[in-house]
């Protein structure tokens, strides 16, 4: 086993075309994590499953954790008929991942900001899904004010921005899916997570860190990202200050959704979503992972219906456990 896992560490460092990611200092209880579509999916699922380690979530045009029942058909009927989905069935999930070691205590839930945004003109995900995410996480968060709700904007389904992208209520594949509806769900979500002190970016405001590639080879270490549908590539932003690690900073996981990925549309995501102009103001280093389309993947969505495998939504997932590894890179935790 050590032969093969020097001989696939050496094939990586052989195939890496970018730096690797660094290591900054991140302050205790200030890791969160946001996605918009399949990534929505994935946030809840990595928050869920690794609730000691982070404090909020951001879910954008989203569905509940574990409504997919892990089959494709179950995605599709969850997305589109949020009806037939029993919230109390995933509570029961929940519980019984914490007794047998699958996820961490749901009891750490308890004082985590969650942020739900559903668009009510959304055609991909059926917005019901909003309230019922909203009641999954009523179950364990008792104080509802660490519970943010927007459900009432005319919004197709997309990551909202105050400029940039397509019309707010139209579908918009060649804008990356990224709308502007004259309100940033980047700074809603980061600032409600963040206990709603944040300085919110001005239109002109400009950023002086880095937004750096970087290899996420590093990550899977005894096979290639392709074979869980991951690119080689992933992003990072990194405020000026937090690159001097003079000081500690926040860190915030943001993943796109599906067809939104560096393969499909470049850098649009990760430089117009949103994130990195609050990150600059407020010290939050934004971790940008990135997911690539594959023959069991054909839309380079994150995986929350089980195509990497049986234990998908479980600590011992493939891009769980990728994910894992780039937040305990970034921060030492």
């Amino acid at each position: 086993m050590e032969v093969l896992y020097l001989f696939c560490f050496l094939i990586g460092l052989l195939q890496a075309s970018d730096p690797r990611l660094e290591t900054y200092n991140v302050g205790a209880n200030t890791i969160s994590i946001s996605g918009i579509s399949s990534g929505a999916a994935m946030a809840t699922q990595m928050h869920v499953i690794n609730s000691e380690r982070m404090m909020g979530v951001g879910i954008v045009a989203g569905v509940p954790f574990g409504c997919s029942g892990g089959l494709i058909a179950g995605a599709s009927m969850c997305m589109q008929t949020p009806s037939v989905t029993s919230v109390t069935s995933m509570e029961i999930l929940v519980t019984a991942g914490g007794f047998l070691g699958n996820v961490d205590s749901p009891s750490n839930l308890q004082n985590d900001k969650v942020y739900i945004f559903s668009g009510n003109s959304d055609t991909v995900v059926n917005p019901g899904n909003g309230p019922h995410i909203q009641q999954f996480y009523q179950h364990y968060i008792s104080n509802r004010s660490n519970i943010k709700t927007v459900f009432g904007l005319a919004a197709e389904h997309c990551m909202p921005t105050d400029n940039y992208g397509g019309k707010c209520d139209i579908l918009s594949a060649s804008n990356g899916y990224l709308n502007n509806c004259n309100y940033s769900a980047a700074y809603d979500l980061l600032n409600h997570i963040y206990g709603g002190t944040l300085k919110k970016p001005w239109s002109t405001s400009a950023i002086s860190g880095n937004l750096l590639k970087f290899d996420q080879n590093e990550f899977f270490h005894l096979s290639h990202p392709s074979t869980y549908s991951m690119d080689v590539t992933g992003y990072v932003y990194v405020p000026e200050v937090c690159s001097q690690r003079i000081m500690d900073c926040k860190l915030h996981v943001a993943l796109h959704g599906c067809k939104m990925g560096r393969t499909t549309i470049g850098d649009v995501y990760v430089r117009h979503a949103g994130y990195n102009e609050v990150a600059e103001l407020n010290n939050i280093i934004i971790l940008y992972p990135q997911v690539i389309s594959t023959v069991s993947n054909p839309n380079g969505c994150w995986d929350w219906w089980g195509y990497t495998g049986t234990y998908f939504a479980t600590k011992h997932g493939f891009q769980i456990t990728a994910l894992r590894r780039m937040i305990e890179k970034v921060s030492h935790y």
